[in-house]
């Protein structure tokens, strides 16, 4: 699985999922670059199914993302399905997911076995997640384009300090 290094300053990491520009949404939602302003690093769990939310994510921080099953292939090429975010003191790992809903989590947490990871970031099912299981931190930030089972438009954020993660979903205004 391809590893990629980032040195944080603040801290702060934005996290989004299920974008679908343009299928679903025209753009991406105008809180976004407020809720992520000031962020070290933004992680896309998937399904961008558009370059062009890269580069606008991107005006904000780096970004690191990973392919899902709705991008096309040039983007599935050049992101990849899955990734560890070295963050020094602490590795996370992110992938879109796959499946029935419900399984996500555990299908997700099954292909990074044997990486020492403390977070792991995945999307897919459109509906956000966090849970703290032991040492490891799940979240799914929901979709922002095509929210599911009763959720409201979503992403999230991550505040890291040292070996410590912790997680926050953020719901949006609706959307146009």
């Amino acid at each position: 699985m391809l590893t990629v290094k980032y040195r944080l300053q603040s801290g702060l990491i934005g996290v989004i999922s299920d974008t679908h520009v343009p299928a679903r949404a025209s753009s991406l939602p105008p809180e976004i670059f407020r809720l992520f302003k000031g962020a070290d690093l933004i992680l896309h769990a998937g399904d961008l199914e558009e370059e062009s939310v890269l580069e606008e994510l991107g005006t904000l921080a780096p970004v690191e993302a990973v392919a899902g099953n709705m991008d096309p292939a040039n983007l599935k090429s050049r992101l990849g399905i899955g990734k560890i975010i070295d963050l020094g003191e602490l590795s996370l790992g992110l992938m879109h997911g796959a499946g029935l809903p419900r399984g996500v989590p555990d299908l997700v947490l099954s292909r990074f076995e044997g990486y020492a990871i403390q977070g792991l970031i995945f999307g897919h099912s459109h509906v956000p997640f966090l849970e703290q299981r032991g040492d490891l931190l799940l979240l799914n930030p929901g979709s922002t384009a095509d929210p599911r089972r009763g959720s409201a438009p979503s992403c999230a954020r991550l505040w890291v300090e040292g070996r410590k993660i912790r997680g926050e979903i953020l719901e949006l205004g609706p959307q146009p």
